[in-house]
């Protein structure tokens, strides 16, 4: 009898009997099993409602982290494509600019058409803040070669004067420019007939961004304002580049009357410029700058 109490088919079918009965009494009008089912609910249900809630609750609250998560994501993601975007637009933006720039490259090559144009860029700036030499990314593997005694203008793409080329390596060259104290070009009043001047740098004037004005006949009268461009003189820079304008004026020694002048290429600001070499088309080998027949000058000589 003890081992079919214990016997695990005795027990099943014992339990399935007590839940058969259990279910058939639930049914039978006015049943204490039933009373006490109802009873036992009214006690259960708000524990279970409860357990409910708070199961929402926590499924909620986890649903809300991994929703943060991707909107954390997502912002990661937009401001990456926004940064890719403001980029493409900067180079867009960029090439715009360059492409303007070769546009004057063919206009100064149409205006002074016995020169050749070689475009390049600034590199860098040496020796302290107003740029005693200036390093551009072309040199004699671009054609840019010099000659003993030799040297080319340099001008932006305003076809303003900017310099001159002193010194060219393989792909390189460095330009003097025309704020420097060791820098000097013949140049002229901007009219018919206009007087003749000499500018020249000046360590003081050039932390002012401005040049030195010499050779002014006393009987010339000069005014703030006056365009000054080269004259010609000396073979180097031809007739007619913008050099600047006339700052102020000293008559105080009637012996030596000096000015000063801005000039309009702002060295700070320049990221291309171009090389004009001279060249005498009977003469002139493919891919070779030609020689002028007029000598260039040094460094820091009159142009």
């Amino acid at each position: 009898m003890k081992k079919l109490l214990t016997s695990k088919w005795f027990i099943v079918l014992a339990v399935s009997l007590l839940l058969i009965a259990g279910i058939v009494l639930s049914f039978i009008p006015n049943s204490p099993l039933k009373a006490a089912v109802g009873v036992s609910s009214k006690v259960v249900s708000p524990a279970q409602k409860g357990v409910k809630s708070t199961g929402n609750a926590f499924s909620d609250f986890w649903a809300a982290i991994a929703d943060g998560i991707a909107i954390r994501e997502e912002n990661k993601t937009l401001k990456q494509e926004i940064a890719d975007l403001k980029y493409k637009l900067n180079q867009y933006e960029e090439a715009a600019i360059r492409y303007e720039e070769l546009k004057g490259a063919f206009h100064i090559r149409d205006t002074f058409s016995n020169y050749d144009i070689y475009g390049a860029t600034i590199l860098s700036r040496e020796a302290d803040e107003w740029f005693s030499v200036i390093r551009i990314n072309a040199g004699k593997n671009e054609g840019i070669v010099l000659e003993q005694g030799q040297s080319y203008p340099v001008v932006d793409v305003e076809m303003n004067l900017v310099g001159r080329v002193i010194e060219t390596e393989g792909s390189t060259s460095k330009v003097l420019p025309l704020l420097h104290e060791g820098f000097s070009v013949a140049g002229k009043v901007n009219e018919v007939n206009g007087a003749s001047v000499i500018i020249c740098g000046d360590s003081v004037l050039k932390k002012s961004g401005l040049c030195r004005v010499k050779g002014i006949d006393k009987n010339i009268k000069l005014a703030p304002g006056t365009v000054i461009v080269t004259s010609g003189e000396g073979g180097l820079f031809p007739d007619g580049i913008p050099i600047g304008t006339i700052e102020s004026v000293d008559y105080s020694n009637p012996t030596e009357v000096t000015a000063t002048l801005r000039p309009y290429s702002v060295i700070g600001e320049l990221e291309d410029v171009f090389v004009m070499i001279p060249f005498n088309a009977d003469t002139k080998k493919e891919g070779t700058p030609g020689a002028s027949e007029s000598s260039a000058q040094g460094q820091g000589g009159q142009g």
